[in-house]
């Protein structure tokens, strides 16, 4: 199984000033290779302290200049909020410069404060990642790009420096939403799963996603990477409390980050999977029970626990990889630190002994 470290760059509330965040999470993103970690990762955002990775390219760049082999993954580059011309150099660069260690990871965006700052329309976010998506995707593997859509007009230009080889196989997207999922098989492209969602929700979504990857590319899809916030420690009780505190928090995050707490997105063509939210959360005891949903779907607990929870995860959804948080909600960073290190002596060896799992033939057929 490949197993990877995502750093994420939380800083809530702003107790500390930004550049101690980013010197404290690049303690640990600098020790992923020496541990043995498969890959390193983070994720796009902007102008909140929910994830403050503003370009995760130039993040990926700097840790191909501190690395020798780890994989570099973007988890997620959001495909709207820029020229997908800028994102082919971007990634081609990358690649270049890694020799070939790059695993792209793309996604349509969900925050409203971050559409509004880059002057985009949610509405129309899922016609604009596909149509990136698609000349992205393309330009990589012809080394050109060329493009006429709704969105996207992009007359033939050549791709320099020229991709390092192929992404067939290194590609993922982020989807919550069926539509989005069914997108992404058309694509061929593999799928990000971030747990959110009952487990019979997923497996029912995943089947549908690969009998459409089969359908349009004859081959069977890949299987997922998952990611999940994590904390482990020898005491199952401090294992709990930590986690309930420190990813309760995280979940606080992404409730505010996102304004699930507001009806805005119950109105807005593409998000009504998203809009749903708010009705939970302002159901009786909602707020506490979609806290203890997400806390109980995270990966947390003595490393026994953790590695049978990682694997629950991998059965529920047939994933291939594993990307670890350790570092969020505002966790202190000693904490954070001996986190990721307990996971990685303790946990990942018996993690990357694992064999990949096939989807069964009738989920493909």
């Amino acid at each position: 199984m490949h197993v990877g470290l995502s750093v994420i760059f939380q800083n809530p509330g702003e107790t500390k000033p930004d550049r101690d965040i980013y010197a404290e999470e690049l303690v640990l993103a600098k020790q992923a290779e020496p541990l043995g970690f498969d890959s390193i990762w983070s994720v796009e955002h902007h102008f909140t302290d929910y994830t403050m990775c503003p370009n995760v390219f130039q993040f990926l760049t700097y840790m191909a200049g501190c690395t020798e082999k780890i994989q570099l993954g973007s988890m997620v580059a959001v495909l709207p909020w820029h020229d997908p011309l800028r994102v082919a150099e971007q990634v081609a660069m990358l690649d270049v410069l890694s020799n070939g260690r790059t695993v792209l990871g793309m996604g349509r965006g969900t925050g409203r404060i971050e559409f509004e700052g880059f002057r985009v329309a949610m509405p129309e976010a899922r016609g604009r990642f596909a149509e990136t998506a698609e000349m992205l995707l393309n330009g990589l593997e012809q080394g050109f790009c060329e493009y006429d859509g709704e969105y996207v007009k992009q007359p033939r230009v050549d791709l320099r420096p020229r991709p390092y080889k192929s992404f067939k196989g290194r590609t993922y997207a982020a989807a919550i939403s069926t539509e989005s999922a069914e997108i992404m098989a058309k694509m061929g492209v593999g799928i990000l799963i971030v747990p959110q969602k009952p487990w019979p929700v997923v497996q029912k979504e995943l089947s549908q996603y690969r009998s459409t990857f089969f359908a349009a590319t004859g081959e069977q899809a890949p299987g997922p990477y998952c990611a999940g916030w994590m904390f482990i420690d020898d005491s199952a009780d401090r294992a709990e409390e930590m986690a309930r505190r420190y990813i309760g928090a995280y979940w606080d995050s992404v409730i505010d980050h996102y304004e699930f707490n507001k009806d805005h997105l119950k109105n807005t063509a593409g998000y009504e999977f998203h809009g749903e939210m708010y009705d939970r959360l302002n159901a009786p005891g909602g707020m506490q029970k979609m806290t203890d949903f997400y806390v109980d779907l995270q990966i947390w607990g003595t490393p026994d626990q953790v590695f049978d929870k990682v694997q629950t995860m991998r059965e529920n959804t047939l994933a291939d990889g594993f990307m670890a948080v350790c570092s969020y909600g505002g966790m202190p960073h000693d904490e954070a630190n001996r986190n990721m290190q307990q996971f990685a002596k303790d946990v990942m060896p018996e993690l990357k002994k694992l064999t990949p799992v096939e989807a069964p033939l009738e989920q493909t057929a």
